[in-house]
């Protein structure tokens, strides 16, 4: 059995005997096809030979290239493949055992974010008169003003706009639509987009593909590419070139703006205070009144 007929038996038990989510399987189905490239390069075992020494190899590597919270979306889809594999009886014995827990304190570090310039010179740096940068004009504004996620811009649909009302359904994470507002600026952008810049399609979603066929998006790295290529065309160096560093960009202006954490958590839909208390962090300078004095440093 080859790699890619192994990892699409994989795909269809995951969809048909576990029901899980789209996203899930191609997180799931990614970390069985690396896992299984890394192998195929290392030697050419069969399955029924493979060990922990294997996996530990592949985990290392892997922890060496990619962040923490790589290592653990990988870890948690190459679980579930060595379960499948050992419930198959491709394995004899189930490695996923072997899987150490990758450590990720969430709130070790402050949360990433861009200037207000910056984002102002990746708006300015949209070519608004070409149908690709009108839709860019409009993503960047549904990431910056109101820190949709790069999942809840795939979701949207041409039935969560509501014009005279000046609102806009949101599918969050996680959670049914929430409304929200729709300042004028974003309803704007998203006009000039819908009039001039969304070809022909019959995809009720408000984001397709510009090149045929004009279909949804099946996944949300589209919305990454977008801001990744905003970023080049702007010479913006960001810490993070995904479209998450929006949320903390408007979470951290918020707070230097005098909101308090619950209106940040209520605006961004968190799931838990956890989440908010991140940006708490951000404030430096009320910080340094509650920090100890280090032992034998400078008064």
């Amino acid at each position: 059995m080859t790699t890619l007929d192994l990892v699409d038996e994989f795909r269809r038990y995951l969809l048909t005997e576990r029901g899980l989510a789209v996203r899930t399987i191609e997180h799931y189905t990614e970390a069985a096809h690396a896992f299984l490239v890394a192998r195929a390069a290392d030697d050419a075992r069969v399955v029924k030979e493979w060990n922990a020494a294997d996996v530990l190899t592949f985990v290392r590597r892997g922890s060496a290239s990619y962040p923490p919270v790589r290592m653990q979306q990988l870890c948690t889809g190459l679980r579930a493949f060595l379960r499948y594999l050992c419930f198959r009886g491709y394995t004899l014995s189930d490695l996923s055992k072997c899987i150490p827990r990758i450590a990720r304190w969430r709130l070790a570090t402050l949360p990433k974010s861009l200037s207000a310039e910056q984002v102002d010179r990746m708006l300015i740096r949209c070519r608004r008169d070409k149908a690709g940068g009108r839709r860019d004009y409009a993503v960047l504004l549904l990431l910056s003003r109101l820190g949709l996620r790069a999942e809840e811009l795939r979701r949207l649909t041409l039935d969560d706009i509501y014009w005279q009302r000046g609102e806009l359904t949101v599918r969050g994470k996680g959670r049914g639509p929430e409304p929200m507002p729709l300042p004028q600026d974003v309803g704007e952008a998203l006009a000039a987009y819908l009039t001039h810049g969304r070809p022909a399609s019959g995809s009720r979603s408000v984001f397709v593909r510009l090149t045929p066929p004009h279909d949804a998006y099946g996944n949300s790295e589209a919305f990454g590419h977008i801001v990744r290529h905003a970023m080049r065309r702007a010479a913006v160096d960001a810490a993070s070139k995904g479209t998450h560093i929006f949320r903390h960009t408007l979470a951290t202006a918020m707070l230097r703006g005098g909101a308090s954490l619950r209106e940040i958590g209520h605006l961004l839909r968190h799931r838990g205070e956890d989440t908010t208390r991140l940006y708490a962090k951000v404030d430096l300078v009320r910080l340094r009144t509650l920090a100890l004095p280090w032992p034998g440093g400078a008064l």
